[in-house]
């Protein structure tokens, strides 16, 4: 998959009709994407930035039914997730995981609470549970997390739910897009709709942001899918649009591994702010979040809050015996939620909600928000079929449930090279034939040279922060490293793309001020 040949193929294809075009890159645009090319539909996504660059590569790497909103009684929302967990982990079983976590109880009305609520949890979750959920002594809980606080321990309650690594997620479905037949372009932006006499949008324009060149292009249905710059796109449509998002920014520190001294995860029930905070075991690092921050303004590229950081530490610190402190976060990121708001009443927070809409405009735009990653599936699978209800699509039955995405590679000597699935062979195969390729972008990082070359030749890279961002972890990991290692690696995607010295200096340089924003202050 690369972007030249993408394009070449929307070049061929433009002057015929699109059955549905999709604005927007993420979770939700690429699993919309993925359903309707599998109906037999002829579809298109445009992404103005990347495969996700916004919130979808910003969670907390979980793929979980909400323990939270089953104590705020959304009994709906947590069936619908843990079952759409259960077929996320056998669709695409190469980067999601069973992780078993740890809530450690200091009360014995806490161990009764939440022993009964996770016994719950564990029925609603029928025949796709990951495992069940049961009590254990403090010895035990010692054991699975060497540095929790032992003083007035009672115990804990131990539970499952599923871990993955979102980026990957989204770039493995823009290549399966691909690959079944659909067409996928990254920086490619959408400016404005084409429409009827009766002002019905029937298509839309837009821009390649790479060469400029400005394109027209016709389809049956246009479904906006970008998340929390959905209202946006909705202004494009109608300047007189109501809101429907009301975003959220939730932060996560990346730390040590030390911090965790372990396999399992801890989840603490309740904090100040009234969520959840977890820290999570993830690629050897422990990823620790998150908040909860209301915003008025969005960006493409939020920044935590010092006290969001602030929040985060002293909640870890509260539970840790060795307590985080600013000096050990490796990397800080911020993601914004786009929760649905009632568009009649924008001001309203009774119905903020983790629960997907699905609006349709008088123009017929289709536009969906709110959700989560681990609903992206069934999302997608009712977002196509309001299409076929309103009469805008011919009706084909959605066959994503048991789809797979990729699979688990075999025969492969490094098993952290399984997060590229079947592919994960080539990149062995270049390594055996070039033991260069096998040198590692940094002492920090676990990349190889392979793997970048192998990603420039297939998943549609396009800035330096594509790859450190997204189709690596590299600037998750650890911002000061992949800083470091920016100018090797830029230097492998100039020579796989085509691009001179003078592009490398730009890169490293746009690159190097973005990292700013991953460092607390």
């Amino acid at each position: 998959m690369t972007r030249s040949e993408q394009l070449q193929k929307l070049q061929q294809e433009i002057s015929d009709k699109y059955d549905i075009i999709v604005i927007g890159g993420g979770a939700t645009g690429l699993g919309i994407t993925f359903d309707a090319i599998n109906r037999g539909y002829k579809t298109l996504l445009l992404e103005k930035i990347d495969f996700a660059s916004g919130t979808s590569s910003r969670s907390t790497k979980l793929v979980h039914g909400g323990v939270r909103y089953l104590a705020q009684m959304d009994i709906m929302l947590v069936v619908e997730a843990l079952r759409e967990r259960g077929l996320m982990l056998k669709n695409a079983p190469h980067l999601i995981g069973n992780q078993e976590f740890v809530i450690p109880v200091y009360s014995w009305f806490d161990v009764v609470f939440y022993t009964v609520g996770l016994k719950f949890y564990d029925l609603l979750s029928g025949r796709l549970s990951l495992g069940r959920s049961y009590f254990i002594g403090r010895g035990k809980v010692i054991k699975r997390i060497p540095n929790i606080k032992p003083e007035g321990l009672k115990g804990g309650i131990v539970y499952h739910d599923g871990q993955f690594d979102d980026s990957r997620m989204a770039v493995d479905l823009a290549k399966a897009c691909v690959k079944h037949g659909g067409t996928v372009l990254n920086y490619f932006e959408v400016r404005g709709f084409l429409k009827d006499e009766l002002g019905k949008v029937i298509g839309v324009k837009a821009t390649d942001r790479i060469s400029g060149r400005n394109y027209e292009i016709r389809s049956s249905v246009v479904i906006n899918a970008t998340g929390v710059f959905s209202d946006e796109i909705l202004r494009i449509d109608n300047p007189a649009a109501q809101k429907i998002i009301k975003p959220s920014q939730g932060v996560h520190l990346v730390l040590n591994g030390s911090f965790l001294q372990g396999d399992s995860a801890l989840m603490i029930p309740k904090t100040e702010d009234g969520r959840v905070l977890f820290a999570i075991p993830w690629y050897g690092y422990t990823v620790t979040g998150t908040t909860d921050t209301p915003l008025e303004k969005i960006s493409y590229e939020p920044v935590a809050l010092k006290e969001e950081i602030d929040f985060i530490l002293r909640t870890a610190g509260q539970y840790m015996v060795k307590a985080p402190q600013r000096k050990d976060i490796l990397s800080v990121f911020a993601g914004l939620r786009p929760l649905a708001a009632d568009p009649s009443n924008p001001h309203s927070t009774k119905e903020i909600s983790r629960r997907h809409k699905i609006i349709l405009s008088p123009s017929f735009l289709i536009s969906v928000t709110g959700g989560k990653w681990t609903t992206y599936r069934c999302m997608a699978e009712e977002t196509i079929n309001q299409a076929i209800k309103v009469g805008l699509l011919k009706r084909r039955n959605c066959v994503t449930k048991s789809l797979k995405i990729d699979d688990v590679p075999i025969n492969i000597s490094d098993e952290r090279l399984k997060i590229y699935g079947s592919s994960a062979t080539e990149i062995e195969r270049m390594i055996n034939e070039n033991p260069d390729t096998a040198v590692r972008i940094s002492k920090e990082l676990p990349y190889t040279r392979a793997e970048i070359i192998w990603i420039c030749r297939n998943e549609m890279p396009v800035m330096l922060e594509d790859i450190l961002a997204r189709r690596t972890r590299a600037l998750i990991f650890n911002a000061r490293a992949s800083s470091e290692c920016a100018p090797e690696v830029a230097g492998i995607m100039a020579e796989e793309l085509g691009h001179d010295g003078r592009w490398i200096e730009e890169q490293v340089e746009s690159f190097r001020k973005l990292v700013m924003k991953y460092l607390p202050e």
